[in-house]
């Protein structure tokens, strides 16, 4: 007798407990979920999740399962099936990230903070979910790799140099047409017609011209040309071969 009581105690206890539980329980899971949070994600993928939530085990340190890798997409992706009553989210983005497609159940809007591109979203009576498909170019810092940066200083140098050199060689151009038309003009000084318009020909000509040449392009006597080219020869500027029978005449160097 005495064990039937026991037995009818103990199953007493088990029903009032019971009966406590389902007492209880529906206040648990009518609990309402929130979640007011930041969400970083650097350029190795590491996520790290901060703020106010009661949902369990959502914020984290340096996590990898939020993120993957193809070839050089990478992709973030946070879902969580319990509904929300609010949820307000904000992700930062590695530096110098492209946006290539992006996925949320609530409503999102971009925008951008130093280097980096931020992601909003808000909902209510929602699940959270959200998947961002980017692209990190560049360094990770957002600046131009060193080596981009040494390139761009050589070629930079090496323009430099070009143009020094092409404005010397247009001086030296210069100053050399210069001289020459100079002294051009000085062969002249002091010289009859004539003379001038011997001197003319043979600077026209780079070769000796045979003083019947000469002659013939001037349409000049031949004792007319004979007694000029002998007073240019005196006065230091041509210079007189004769050969044979013909007088080959240039100017002197």
């Amino acid at each position: 007798m005495s064990l039937l009581r026991r037995k009818l105690k103990l199953y007493n206890v088990i029903i009032a407990i019971w009966l406590t539980l389902f007492t209880i329980s529906p206040s648990l899971y009518a609990q309402d979920l929130y979640a007011d949070i930041t969400i970083d994600i650097t350029d190795s993928g590491f996520v790290t999740i901060d703020g106010t939530t009661n949902f369990p085990y959502l914020l984290t340190i340096d996590n990898q399962n939020y993120t993957y890798k193809t070839r050089d997409k990478w992709f973030f992706n946070i879902s969580k099936n319990e509904i929300f009553s609010e949820f307000i989210f904000k992700v930062l983005l590695p530096p110098s990230s492209t946006i290539y497609d992006i996925n949320s159940s609530g409503t999102i809007w971009i925008s951008k903070e130093s280097n980096r591109l931020v992601v909003y979203g808000l909902g209510e009576n929602k699940s959270i979910s959200l998947l961002i498909n980017y692209q990190i170019s560049k360094s990770s810092d957002g600046k131009t790799p060193s080596f981009i940066s040494d390139i761009n200083l050589v070629f930079s140098i090496l323009i430099i140099i070009i143009f020094i050199l092409i404005f010397l060689n247009m001086y030296r151009s210069y100053n050399k047409r210069k001289v020459s038309v100079k002294s051009y003009v000085e062969q002249f000084k002091g010289l009859t017609d004539r003379q001038k318009q011997i001197m003319k020909v043979l600077n026209e000509h780079s070769e000796t011209l045979t003083q019947t040449r000469i002659e013939k392009i001037l349409n000049m006597p031949k004792a007319a040309v004979s007694r000029n080219i002998h007073s240019l020869e005196h006065k230091g500027l041509i210079e007189i071969e004769k050969v044979g029978m013909s007088n080959f005449i240039r100017l002197k160097k």
